[in-house]
């Protein structure tokens, strides 16, 4: 990995780089993207299943679309029992982190007679993208659609790409049935995504959408957004660790190549003050990536968005962390803590030599949908939050109202909206 010293100049430079990975500046796809959300939109099924044979190589139809039960027991007898195990034990852990989420509605009353308050409603539908493809993803399974379900959404749609020979990775098949997922479709890119937002004659229409995908995904969760919710538009993966010269190089080495392995997009950092824990770190990290089975894509992510940073304090390290504000932070310090309490920016905080990254992808119970490309300074991690909306209640007796008209017709002249103020005044003429 290339090491720098962390200098106003050196910082800029990453920033820099890092921020060309967002899907905003990926325009070039954008017309494509474009096309297939429009076709979809006007098109229904027959665009859906066509883009679907295009890209998938998979013949889905208006018969076979929809994941039915008999292929949810196929999966179950083809995904190992220690491996269901698995997945139950992480859906207990996601469970129990998110039930702490739940937002409940409330009231305020005054003996004037005003009622005001707050209701929290679930959301009707969510539709939920998983990749697939060439690989299984149960984990983004189970952190999509376990917060869904304890906000109370009664329809949980997930859409997820088929193999060639149209069935559904059995592993991600079972996760969605453990975790809740009411119905599950074929089908997977941009179509997906429309097909979600603008429903068709197989697939219905959905009221938000969550889940990260490819660039086409991201794309096309930017264009429908307004005719339906989304969470965000997600970015390559990335991880930023703090170290200072107690951390164990060959952890640290190993955790920045646990993200370094997603893509070649995807970036690896760390900010140390301990230039012999810099020496140790990429050492260990040619050693790992010589050895493990990711190696190209590794080689290729650490070459274009993987650095070591010197820093001169750890007050610099910390800076240099909220402004990158990371996907996932690491803190690996003599005092995680107080280095944590400095931190205003990052989308999920681990803390210590045993808290590695992974944990939180797989097992611990937090989301793993987390905000990327510096958005933490203003997202947060998918949560219940983002399957509920929130209704504000008013009530005014007569003799509230009374004491407060007054007030309420002098703003509304002083917008010139004469009839808002018109709608107060004749509750008080006389008949």
């Amino acid at each position: 990995m290339r090491t720098l010293r962390l200098t106003k100049s050196s910082a800029g430079d990453v920033l820099d780089g890092l921020l060309k990975r967002s899907p905003n500046n990926y325009t070039a796809y954008e017309a494509s993207v474009a096309e297939i959300v429009a076709d979809v939109r006007e098109r229904g099924d027959a665009a859906l299943f066509e883009y679907t044979k295009r890209f998938d190589k998979a013949d889905i139809n208006a018969e076979n679309i929809r994941v039915t039960p008999e292929e949810i027991r196929e999966a179950y007898e083809l995904v190992d029992e220690e491996l269901l195990g698995v997945i139950r034990r992480s859906m207990s852990n996601i469970r129990a982190y998110h039930e702490k989420q739940k937002r409940y509605g409330w009231f305020d009353t005054t003996p004037d007679g005003t009622i005001l308050g707050q209701r929290v409603t679930p959301l009707g539908s969510a539709g939920i993208y998983v990749p697939g493809g060439k690989a299984a993803y149960p984990s983004s399974v189970l952190m999509n659609t376990i917060p869904a379900q304890v906000a109370g959404v009664p329809r949980i749609v997930m859409v997820t790409p088929p193999g060639k020979d149209g069935k559904v990775n059995p592993t991600t098949l079972v996760a969605a049935c453990e975790a809740g997922a009411t119905e599950v479709y074929k089908a997977g890119g941009a179509q997906a995504i429309a097909a979600l937002a603008y429903g068709t004659a197989s697939v219905p229409k959905v009221d938000k959408i969550v889940g990260p995908g490819n660039i086409y995904v991201a794309l096309a969760k930017k264009a429908v957004y307004g005719h339906v919710s989304i969470d965000s538009i997600a970015g390559p993966s990335e991880i930023l660790v703090i170290a200072d010269e107690t951390a164990n190089p060959k952890y640290v080495a190993a955790d920045l190549l646990s993200q370094a392995e997603h893509d070649e997009l995807a970036s690896a950092i760390l900010v140390t003050t301990s230039e012999a824990l810099a020496a140790q770190v990429s050492s260990w990290v040619d050693t790992f990536v010589a050895r493990l089975s990711r190696r190209e894509i590794l080689e290729k992510s650490l070459e274009n968005y993987g650095y070591i940073l010197v820093a001169d304090s750890m007050e610099s390290a910390v800076d240099i962390a909220n402004d990158i504000a990371s996907e996932h932070l690491e803190i690996v310090t003599a005092n995680p803590f107080e280095v944590m309490t400095k931190i205003k920016n990052a989308g999920a905080i681990f803390l210590g030599e045993n808290s590695s990254e992974p944990l939180g992808d797989y097992y611990a119970g937090p989301n793993h949908i987390l905000p990327t490309n510096g958005t933490a300074k203003f997202f947060s991690p998918l949560s219940v939050d983002d399957f509920v909306k929130k209704s504000s209640i008013i009530y005014y007796s007569r003799e509230a109202l009374s004491a407060a008209k007054d007030d309420i017709m002098s703003f509304a002249q002083a917008e010139s909206l004469t009839a808002h103020a018109n709608s107060i005044r004749v509750r008080f003429e006389e008949a």
